[in-house]
């Protein structure tokens, strides 16, 4: 057992980017249901437009500008925003199609290691997502992939959107536990260093394609992290 995790009992994750591949599944599913309607339309790059105005959705919850919604409601006003800054009227298109597009978050696919990876880490520690998914899209996403989470927590369980510190404090008095008995485990520098100004345990998973082969974030980690993996066999093989 890696120093430190001996009193670790719950494995919380990021899920979009760390547990799943959000880019490639997203294009392949825009490239389905939108080619009809998007002139000169380029999948990946709808994608990383989609995902741009994640955060900047979320920011007008956390500053308070808005109430707590779910994640899909984002995803759905992002996604109009989106076609509107390709000039296509949202409203051209049938509103089938796009309740049917916004559902390509809840198809994500998993890397390659998720899958087995979580079954073993399931064997010795509570794993749950700590996600910015609502419980729906999480749910959808586990049970396409097989994802054996033991709850679906984070955001709309909280009614909060990391990096806030209600998100990960809440998911651990949920699991009935202290900050320093919950890990998190993330590809993103940013989330482990908001996990763990707050007393969580730290797992940094490389992901060095989430973005495509041009990524220049998040590549190496950037914190004193608990333990760094390559994928979540290793995270298996470092703490299990």
């Amino acid at each position: 057992m890696r120093a430190g995790f001996d009193s670790v009992k719950a494995l919380v994750f990021d899920m979009f980017g760390t547990v799943v591949d959000w880019r490639s599944s997203v294009a392949a599913e825009v490239a389905v249901h939108l080619r009809d309607h998007v002139p000169d339309l380029v999948p990946l790059e709808f994608a990383d437009a989609w995902r741009a105005e994640y955060q900047p959705s979320m920011e007008r919850v956390r500053n308070g500008d808005r109430e707590f919604v779910r994640l899909d409601v984002l995803h759905r006003e992002n996604l109009e925003h989106v076609l509107r800054g390709l000039g296509v009227d949202p409203n051209s298109i049938p509103a089938p199609v796009l309740d049917e597009t916004n559902l390509a978050w809840h198809r994500l696919d998993p890397w390659p290691d998720a899958v087995a990876g979580l079954t073993r880490l399931k064997e010795q520690f509570i794993i749950a997502p700590l996600s910015n998914a609502n419980i729906r899209l999480a749910l959808d996403v586990a049970k396409r992939a097989g994802l054996a989470w033991d709850a679906i927590l984070g955001a709309e369980v909280a009614a909060a959107y990391k990096p806030d510190p209600d998100a990960y404090l809440r998911t651990a008095d949920i699991l009935g536990l202290e900050p320093q008995q919950v890990a998190m485990v993330a590809a993103h520098n940013s989330d482990l260093a908001a996990a763990q100004s707050l007393g969580l345990r730290t797992a940094f998973v490389r992901r060095p394609t989430e973005h495509g082969p041009d990524q220049t974030i998040d590549l190496e980690p950037t914190g004193d992290w608990d333990v760094i993996a390559e994928d979540f066999e290793d995270l298996a093989d470092q703490i299990g």
